[in-house]
């Protein structure tokens, strides 16, 4: 008698598990600043090409 109540026992404590999608969609925010790669960028672009024409730049 015990084996037959003990799943049933189990069964009866078992919680209930439920999935339910949000009702607003997810929002990822991401504020990436990418602005200081391209002024190192252009500066070095820049101090090349000077240095590269010293004839257009005269001092």
């Amino acid at each position: 008698m015990m084996r037959r109540l003990l799943p049933g026992l189990g069964l009866a404590l078992a919680g209930c598990v439920t999935v339910k999608a949000p009702d607003k969609p997810i929002e990822i925010n991401l504020n990436i600043n990418v602005k200081q790669e391209v002024v190192v960028s252009l500066k070095k672009d820049a101090e090349d090409f000077i240095t590269n024409n010293p004839d257009l730049f005269p001092k």
